[in-house]
């Protein structure tokens, strides 16, 4: 099922859920009953609480969304170091050469059409990834460099295969869901408590309240499900993507 469709089929849930409570809420209000007496406190305290929960909101949003930008920077990193072993290694001898472009264009491969999939799968790399990226590290440092320009471009090539393999731990660190349980926790209970204070203010069945009621609602469950869509990197549909490695290595994705 799309994730958006279950977005959908969410907000309008809640959204009847809110309504109803409303119109069966006013149903059972008396004649008498005087909708102007909510103390001023109670104003205060209501206002207070949606303010301190719209900060934690915001804090969460900022939290996951730098954990996506901090994942796809790591993905970018990754491409980007590989696209120099290749091309750092256009003087080293012939069969050197196409042995190690073969194993990067091998490992690429693998992780845009196999790997990437397992980590939302699983929320973390694969064997066979570091199989095949031990095998790229194997191959680069066992040549031995025989003439001056092969020496200097030697030590390029090493580190651009050490960050690579850094930017690979790091995807691996943020394959995961980032967020821990008790910030969901509080995130729901404070969703729960903040759209009940619509019933405390004792909102009626006029049409301009009942759409309030509802966009404010609708407000709420969109903004957790964002927070829980970046919460995994790589494995919703607003993560990263393996976009770097298919700009970087072309020939990969045709």
């Amino acid at each position: 099922m799309s994730e958006w469709l279950v977005l959908s089929i969410a907000m309008a849930a809640v959204c009847a859920v809110v309504l109803t409570i409303v119109v069966y809420s006013s149903r059972h209000v008396g004649a008498d009953d005087d909708t102007s007496g909510t103390p001023d406190v109670m104003d205060y305290m209501t206002m207070m609480i949606g303010v301190i929960y719209a900060i934690v909101l915001g804090l969460a949003i900022a939290g996951v969304w730098e954990g996506r930008s901090a994942a796809q920077d790591s993905v970018r990193q990754e491409a980007q170091a590989l696209h120099e072993v290749s091309q750092r290694v256009q003087v080293y001898p012939a069969a050197t050469r196409e042995k190690i472009r073969d194993d990067v264009d091998a490992y690429v491969s693998y992780v845009v059409r196999t790997e990437w999939p397992h980590m939302s799968d699983h929320e973390a790399l694969s064997k066979r990834g570091t199989e095949l990226f031990d095998r790229i590290r194997t191959d680069v440092t066992r040549f031995e460099p025989h003439t001056d320009l092969e020496g200097q471009a030697y030590q390029p090539v090493l580190d651009q295969v050490a960050a690579a393999d850094d930017a690979r731990g790091a995807r691996g660190e943020n394959a995961g869901a980032t967020m821990p349980g008790v910030v969901w926790f509080g995130l729901i209970i404070g969703a729960v408590v903040t759209v009940g204070l619509i019933f405390v203010l004792q909102i009626r069945r006029t049409v301009r309240e009942l759409l309030l009621a509802a966009l404010f609602s609708i407000l709420i469950s969109f903004l957790l499900f964002l927070i829980w869509d970046f919460d995994a990197p790589y494995g919703r549909g607003i993560g990263a993507t393996a976009g770097p490695f298919l700009d970087l290595f072309p020939h990969i994705g045709s």
